[in-house]
């Protein structure tokens, strides 16, 4: 299985994007994770597609776009152009879940399902073999800096599980509070993809980074 950290510019330094971004491709970070927040579906606001574009000019990594916006679907179309790789949108946001997937997926783009803290597994019982990621919310969508919430151990368990039973090659992503001195617990939970905000933001980006992904492969 491949782990892959997937850091949040959502804690970036926006006087110097660019820069954070180019630190965290030289870090050894496999992925740059992109939260679009509309502030409506989370209590906040963040950025869209010219922010993407620019950042596809400068540099090559996996975007993994994490739409926590109502209706996603409206906006599919413009994401990929913008230079997304992965796509993920929540089942909560979503009135008809699988057409939006389909739509991802008709554009050759990985596609991602996220469910928050307090949504059942049980909403992917149908959608499961149709997804590349799982993306489990470990805090309440909408802020960085929030702190993991336990009780989501158990509900990457149960995941890992499901999938594993299926034989399926699905991702799990796991986005909130994750942090060096807890990222090797949540993967013996079962997850294999970390997206980390302040984690590696806050200070020096490269050392934050391989702090992460040496307690990752350890």
């Amino acid at each position: 299985m491949e782990y892959i950290l997937s850091p949040s510019i959502l804690s970036a330094d926006f006087n110097k994007l660019g820069e954070d971004v180019k630190h965290v491709e030289q870090s050894g970070a496999q992925w740059l994770h992109i939260d679009v927040m509309d502030g409506s579906f989370v209590p906040n606001i963040s950025f869209g597609f010219p922010v993407i574009k620019a950042l596809r000019k400068i540099t090559g990594m996996f975007f993994d776009v994490h739409l926590m916006i109502v209706d996603p679907g409206k906006y599919i179309d413009e994401f990929v152009a913008a230079g997304a790789d992965m796509i993920t949108v929540h089942a909560e946001a979503c009135t008809h879940l699988d057409r939006v997937i389909q739509q991802i997926k008709s554009h050759g783009v990985k596609a991602g399902v996220a469910l928050n803290p307090g949504t059942p597994l049980s909403q992917l019982d149908y959608v499961l073999e149709e997804v590349d990621m799982v993306l489990i919310m470990t805090v309440n969508p909408g802020y960085g800096g929030q702190s993991y919430i336990p009780y989501c151990d158990r509900k990457i368990k149960e995941l890992r599980e499901l999938i594993d039973a299926k034989g399926l090659n699905v991702d799990i992503q796991v986005d909130g509070g994750i942090k060096a001195d807890n990222v090797a617990h949540v993967k013996e939970c079962g997850a294999n993809v970390f997206v980390a905000g302040s984690a590696v933001f806050d200070g020096n980006i490269e050392d934050n980074a391989a702090a992460l992904l040496k307690n990752m492969s350890e």
